[in-house]
């Protein structure tokens, strides 16, 4: 079945997914392990300091926070899949990185307790993007900056393919951050080998 216009700009659109779980969830963990390119990137967009409080929103096995870690920042993983978080546990040995349970929409951190949230490969599976808007905006400190990276998905595709964001979704997750207070969101489409990703980055409110 085509998709609708609204359906093509709406970030979220795989909000639906069951999650990571048991033997499936394992395996997957497992396989995004190897994603340092997405990690860099973030780190790079975001102008990662070693002064940083960082929280990773959907961090999976951890390999962003690990980035963020080594380069000297305190950093917090946030993952709804306890699967994700007990191999992110067993790949992590640095003391500046900690993992907690918990979804883009509860956020269990305190308030202005972040000075970068950043995001890889998770928002189209968000169940609520203006609950987790107002989330990011809340552990924020004041000028923190947020950054949201996505693969690149061509307008109608499915199946893997479709995970990810079109030129219209970034549009539309953009033009949410600025709902929520978020100052001078941008977009931007990067290429590390075949892998093609898009991000929307913003600062938070003073």
């Amino acid at each position: 079945m085509a998709m609708t216009t609204r359906e093509i700009a709406v970030p979220n659109h795989h909000a639906h997914y069951p999650g990571f779980a048991g033997l499936g969830g394992l395996l997957a963990a497992v396989s995004m392990v190897g994603r340092g390119s997405d990690a860099q990137l973030v780190a790079e967009l975001s102008g990662l300091r070693p002064t940083d409080a960082v929280v990773d929103v959907g961090c999976g096995p951890g390999t962003a926070v690990r980035h963020a870690a080594r380069r000297g920042a305190r950093v917090t993983g946030v993952d709804p899949a306890a699967v994700m978080l007990r191999v992110a546990r067993v790949l992590t040995r640095s003391s500046k990185a900690r993992y907690v349970q918990g979804t883009a929409e509860h956020l269990p951190l305190p308030d202005a307790s972040a000075s970068v949230v950043w995001t890889i490969a998770s928002v189209h599976h968000w169940n609520d993007i203006d609950m987790a808007l107002r989330e990011i905006a809340r552990i924020l400190t004041p000028g923190g900056r947020f950054v949201a990276v996505e693969k690149v998905a061509q307008p109608g595709a499915s199946g893997l393919g479709s995970h990810g964001w079109t030129q219209a979704r970034a549009a539309a997750f953009a033009d949410r951050c600025r709902d929520h207070g978020f100052i001078d969101p941008w977009i931007e489409q990067h290429t590390a080998g075949r892998r093609t990703t898009i991000s929307v980055s913003a600062r938070a409110g003073e």
